[in-house]
């Protein structure tokens, strides 16, 4: 079995790929994209995440810039680097030998026996390209879980989540493709929230690397915090654990297509659920068990931090 993760690397990616390692799953790469940060953000973070956890999988440089729009970043609610925090940060790190994610999609789908599968924790602008240009590979991967989509409202704007709307085109072109997508939508996501708690029990283990996740981890929770909500949804790990531990949710075959157009409904995800009225192309969550979704994140979080 090969396992792709293709990210914007904030603080829920880094999480979401800390699941994925402290399952029994490995990693064969992990390639880079513009989205909660310019990809140079995202660059120098993949170089200190990759420091600080021993990530020993390449890490690959992606696409700088959305397939048709302008860039659009979380910036304004994450901060400057994508990742926010209420004391310590990733430390600086040297820069990786990053090398072309493209060349090193290309590379890895021919290769070897076993289901291909890719977890997406942001924008769609990699797996979109490798569509385009090299459809006959795109063609052998297995699985396509993408955290992103709504399938009753948005985040980033009032009709469209952040990861849809950054870049509609990728995902328009993914689903024409015909690529097997999974969408695991902010109304799944919402049901699996970080508490304060939760920060308590990370920052009750002795170390540097518990106190800066703890730190990491309030500030994400702090987001909510601040607007008057008691919890986080906490989005891309949710979204790896269902990669990791299928059966904590229930996936349902709908239609869904990405709204191009309209200054209030681009980048909203139309998920079209009757099969009289559309031919099925993809899946969505449509339930999870909340409480297992939490022990799998968070019992991976806590043997991080207490490496």
């Amino acid at each position: 079995m090969g396992i792709w993760i293709d990210t914007d690397m904030g603080f829920d990616d880094i999480a979401a790929i800390l699941v994925v390692a402290h399952s029994n799953l490995a990693v064969d790469g992990v390639s880079l994209v513009s989205g909660n940060a310019p990809l140079s953000h995202v660059k120098a973070n993949a170089a200190s995440a990759a420091a600080v956890f021993n990530w020993t999988f390449p890490i690959h440089t992606g696409r700088e810039l959305p397939v048709f729009c302008k860039l659009e970043t979380a910036q304004g609610i994450l901060g400057q680097s994508g990742i926010p925090t209420t004391g310590r940060s990733l430390p600086p790190a040297d820069p990786l030998p990053f090398s072309d994610a493209f060349t090193a999609l290309c590379d890895w789908l021919p290769e070897g026996s076993g289901p291909k599968r890719i977890l997406a924790l942001g924008p769609l602008t990699n797996i979109a390209a490798l569509a385009l240009a090299r459809p006959d590979l795109a063609a052998r991967i297995d699985e396509l879980t993408w955290m992103g989509g709504g399938v009753t409202s948005g985040n980033h704007t009032a009709s469209a989540e952040f990861n849809a709307f950054a870049d509609p085109e990728a995902l328009a072109i993914v689903l024409a493709h015909g690529l097997p997508l999974r969408m695991i939508d902010l109304d799944i996501c919402r049901k699996v929230p970080a508490w304060p708690e939760d920060v308590v029990r990370i920052r009750e283990i002795d170390g540097e690397k518990a106190q800066m996740l703890a730190d990491l981890l309030e500030g994400y929770v702090n987001i909510a915090i601040s607007r008057g909500r008691p919890a986080m949804a906490i989005y891309d790990p949710t979204a790896a654990a269902i990669f990791v531990e299928p059966d904590i949710a229930t996936l349902r075959h709908a239609r869904i297509d990405a709204e191009l157009h309209g200054q209030h409904t681009r980048g909203r995800t139309v998920v079209e659920m009757r099969a009289s009225h559309g031919q099925f192309n993809a899946h969505f969550a449509a339930e999870i068990d909340p409480e297992r979704a939490r022990r799998i994140i968070f019992d991976a979080l806590l043997r991080e931090a207490e490496r």
